[in-house]
């Protein structure tokens, strides 16, 4: 089974025909296939709400396919909240799914009772489309990866009594699975070592290496290591910091930094390993890294993953200079060579931070960022995100939020912009448009910013093109260097 154009289509190995199993204006995604190959189940959305719904296999005359015109869909879930991710259990009797900032939930197929049986609030963050889990052999537990406190693990639910118990320990992520038996694959990354693949002992929660796919390259780099720190916040909570030191770190020397603004907003600064905004490369050049979980990211509770939305200006940002105040006590950080950079939210947060830093940064490199808040509610191809983390529309006078939100918008703060700026942009960005690194890097050049713009024609929010990856990373350290390094 597979999703094309919004649809889902059935085919079989013996068969050279595929099937439409739906034909709606409407999306679907999210396929499973039950055990008996008889059954499916999809997220579909249906009159504005995504739900779970199931549809036969099965015809008198046609026993592998059902056609469009005459399949007979059942819709299992009525919930307000997106419901998606749904996968059969193995006798084929329950369907698990995931229900937006809910949790985990089973409809059992015989009763059509939906019961919950894991509550996000226990901080277990997952997202819609990437969150890894399946059911045991027996059909008792649950195998799911969470992100806690900045760190992706393998869980098991117990379903009799909803316990759970964390399989796999370290200073890393793991960011994908595979259960067939009881042999259980799992993809593991950090922020030292891109992803291999491991099998891991569901009992022991022990790790053992299948591919080594960069050891002959990782042995060439230098001894960059990652430590996690906590930090007070100004409101009495306390921080998760990812602190990596370059190559042969020595505390009696002075070292240029990098504090790193992180996109979402709502996205953690887990142990990631990328091939762009890459922390240890960053470290291998030399510098400092300083990666803070601020408030607004998931992991840490609701409360601190919520805070950050109708309050982009607000607590988040004062937790960047919270990192960075902290860091520059230390003796070996030179008070005179910290950089800041970010992208998406981490570019609007680079360009916040111009304007209020007061001469803590000495360069800003800001990828992709919002300038402009009232210019990006119009432009961007994303409303609905716009309305829910801005607070509303900047014509609704009367919206506390939303007037907070736009008055704290980064263009309103140019007069304060005093240190040098790298803007880096692509014009096939709909998220955020290129319009908004434009008017950042005439604004900077107006006002006698030193700045420079790198603009991309090909590239969206994400530079995906190897040689543009390449020129890239040149500009991104070539910028650093100038300005951090003596």
């Amino acid at each position: 089974a597979f999703v094309a154009n919004g649809d889902v289509f059935v085919t079989a190995t013996d068969y050279t025909t595929t099937r439409r199993i739906t034909d709606t204006p409407e999306e679907e995604r999210n396929i499973d296939i039950s055990p008996d190959g008889r059954k499916l189940v999809y997220a579909a959305e249906r009159n504005g709400g995504w739900n779970i719904y199931m549809t036969e296999l099965t015809r008198k005359d046609d026993p592998l396919f059902t056609y469009a015109r005459d399949h007979k869909e059942t819709q299992l879930t009525k919930n307000k909240e997106a419901s998606f991710q749904p996968l059969f259990s193995p006798d084929g009797t329950k369907v698990a799914y995931l229900r937006d900032r809910t949790g985990i939930f089973v409809h059992d197929l015989k009763t059509g009772r939906d019961y919950q049986v894991l509550d996000k609030k226990y901080n277990y963050s997952y997202t819609d489309g990437d969150f890894s889990y399946t059911w045991s052999p027996d059909g008792k537990s649950i195998y799911f990866i969470a992100c806690v406190e900045a760190e992706s693990h393998l869980y098991e639910l117990t379903l009799k009594n909803k316990k759970i118990r964390r399989i796999t320990q370290g200073q890393m992520d793991y960011v994908g699975f595979d259960l067939q038996g009881t042999t259980l694959v799992a993809a593991r990354q950090s922020m030292l070592a891109p992803t291999d693949l491991y099998r891991i002992d569901l009992k022991k929660g022990t790790a053992t290496a299948i591919t080594k796919e960069n050891e002959s390259t990782l042995a060439q780099l230098g001894d960059v290591r990652c430590e996690k720190r906590w930090m007070n916040t100004t409101n009495g909570e306390k921080m998760l910091v990812w602190v990596l030191y370059p190559a042969n770190f020595d505390a009696s020397k002075k070292y240029p930094s990098i504090l790193y603004c992180q996109g979402g907003p709502q996205s953690t600064i887990s142990q990631f390993w990328s091939y762009r905004w890459n922390p240890r490369i960053m470290a291998e050049n030399g510098y400092i890294v300083i990666l803070p979980n601020r408030h607004g990211v998931p992991g840490f509770g609701k409360a601190w993953n919520e805070q950050i939305s109708g309050d982009y200006g607000g607590q988040n940002m004062r937790d960047y200079l919270t990192a960075a105040d902290e860091m520059k006590k230390e003796p070996y950080i030179d008070p005179n060579g910290m950089g800041c950079v970010g992208a998406s939210y981490g570019g609007f947060s680079v360009y916040w931070l111009a304007g209020h830093h007061e001469k803590r940064f000495n360069c800003f490199i800001a990828h992709a960022g919002i300038f402009n808040l009232e210019a990006q509610y119009l432009e961007t191809e994303e409303k609905w995100f716009a309305n829910w983390d801005m607070g509303g529309a900047p014509w609704e006078k009367s919206n506390a939020t939303a007037q907070r939100t736009f008055a704290t918008s980064p263009h309103l703060f140019v007069d304060k912009w005093d240190t040098p700026i790298l803007i880096i942009h692509g014009e096939r960005d709909y998220r955020i448009l290129a319009s908004q690194g434009m008017m950042a890097f005439d604004a900077a050049r107006m006002h006698g910013v030193p700045t420079e713009m790198l603009l991309y024609p090909d590239e969206n929010h994400w530079v995906l093109q190897p040689q543009n990856a390449v020129l890239w990373q040149r500009t991104f350290f070539r910028w650093l260097d100038r300005w951090l390094k003596k």
